[in-house]
């Protein structure tokens, strides 16, 4: 039978959260000089004590997560990642430090925004055993349930970190948006599934050789930015981001596939020691 004229699918409610996962930001500052010189010096020590408080990640009103960077190099100088559940929790953050009275000094230089998720090609533990059958572990071979049951093991808590990431206690931090590109001899989107799929395995198996050393976090930006990913990386000492960046690009996925943006290498401090960084 068909449904009754007029019948309508019961829909979700409308919202600004996420199914699952988290809203994400990367935001970037830079001196403007001229307008900081004009403060007076009580407007200044004002103005830092209220950013700040904006910015610390222990306020009754912060976002989930919240970590302040000095920024290396010239394009920004002041670097701020939030995540949240609402994205308009995150806006407000941005809103408050422009309104501050140290807002005509912290000029945004650059943003990326993003969300959290499960990648596609983070394989289900069928897709993980299909995978080990291909590689030559046999299904009556020990090391086979053995591999299995330790994926599944792990596996929950892997996603869990990939759609509400803890932070590492990292000092260095770096940033990029990056794209599969599509070009004629080179457009990721043509090539099937199960071959991306087996490109991105070689990826992950590269990344799982700085384990404890690089902390990883790729989050979704198509139709929220223009680029497709961004790439959060939290680095025990700062060798480490060069050798990981350095070593995944000659894997095919990168090699072939792969376009960068614009690097933003920071320093975790706390808002009062950045702000000192950078003499406000």
């Amino acid at each position: 039978m068909g449904r009754p004229p007029g019948h309508q699918t019961q829909l979700p409610d409308p919202t600004v959260k996420m199914t699952e996962g988290w809203h994400c930001l990367h935001m970037y500052y830079r001196i403007n000089q001229g307008a900081l010189a004009a403060m007076r010096g009580r407007n200044i020590a004002i103005g830092r004590a209220e950013v700040a408080e904006i910015l610390n990640p222990a306020a009754a009103n912060a976002p989930e997560r919240l970590q302040t960077l000095a920024i290396s190099g010239h394009r920004a100088d002041l670097g701020v990642i939030m995540m949240d559940p609402d994205p308009l929790k995150i806006n407000t953050l941005r809103q408050r430090v422009r309104a501050s009275r140290l807002g005509a000094v912290l000029e945004p230089a650059w943003s990326f925004v993003s969300i959290t998720e499960i990648s596609e090609y983070v394989p289900t533990v069928e897709q993980y055993s299909e995978r080990l059958q291909r590689e030559g572990t046999a299904t009556d071979d020990p090391a086979f349930e053995a591999k299995i049951n330790a994926y599944k093991q792990r596996l929950p808590a892997m996603n869990k970190q990939r759609l509400y990431p803890e932070i590492p206690p990292f000092p260095v931090v770096t940033f990029y948006p990056m794209n599969k590109i599509r070009i004629p001899d080179a457009n990721w989107y043509l090539e099937p599934f199960s071959a991306r799929s087996e490109l991105m395995a070689e990826h992950a198996t590269s990344g799982i050789k700085f384990a404890g050393r690089v902390s990883q976090l790729i989050t979704a930006s198509t139709g929220f930015d223009d680029w497709e990913w961004g790439v959060t990386l939290w680095s025990r000492a700062p060798e480490h981001v060069k050798e990981i960046v350095y070593g995944m690009r000659f894997d095919k996925a990168s090699a072939k596939y792969a376009e960068f943006g614009p690097f933003y290498l920071g320093y975790v401090m706390t808002p009062a020691e950045a702000l000192n960084h950078v003499q406000i």
